[in-house]
């Protein structure tokens, strides 16, 4: 897959120590970490929708519009 462009967000503080953790422990860079917690993310959303897209704004506490 060639990488052509840039994805740029803020996350909470807590939120970056804890992929930077996982990357370390997986001997991955955070890019690639959160590269496949995205296309993770994605592949739920194709196969199930909303529905799983929901659960996970949930869990940011993010109010979704019907």
């Amino acid at each position: 897959m060639k990488k052509d462009t840039r994805l740029t967000f803020r996350v909470s503080s807590d939120l970056k120590r804890d992929v930077e953790s996982i990357a370390a422990r997986e001997g991955q860079s955070v890019a690639r970490i959160c590269e496949a917690f995205i296309m993770a993310g994605s592949d739920a959303y194709k196969r199930q929708g909303t529905k799983s897209l929901r659960l996970m704004l949930g869990r940011l506490g993010t109010k979704t519009t019907d």
